[in-house]
């Protein structure tokens, strides 16, 4: 297996890596940063008050977009073990 070749899985694997994570972290920062915010206005100081909220955000997107996560994560392992043979040569 070339260097190239090894670069190309291992790019196309942190891209598909950054998909699949990109709406969870981004619910989170969204969440959190609502949040933030709030506890400023308000002068709350608790901690513990953003869990709840970041937890039921992502479980959300989780539900909504879980489904096509799924998709891209079963269609970019069909992909890789479609092209091992061509790989390991």
């Amino acid at each position: 297996m070339s260097q190239t070749t090894t670069l190309t899985v291992l790019e196309q694997a942190l891209w598909t890596v950054a998909q699949l994570s990109g709406p969870l972290l981004a619910a989170a920062l969204i969440v959190g940063v609502v949040i933030s915010l709030l506890q400023a206005v308000t002068q709350v100081n608790e901690m513990t008050l953003s869990y709840v909220p970041k937890i039921i955000a992502i479980a959300l997107v989780l539900i909504i977009a879980g489904p096509w996560m799924l998709q891209t994560l079963i269609a970019y392992t069909a992909h890789l073990f479609s092209s091992l043979p061509s790989l390991v040569q």
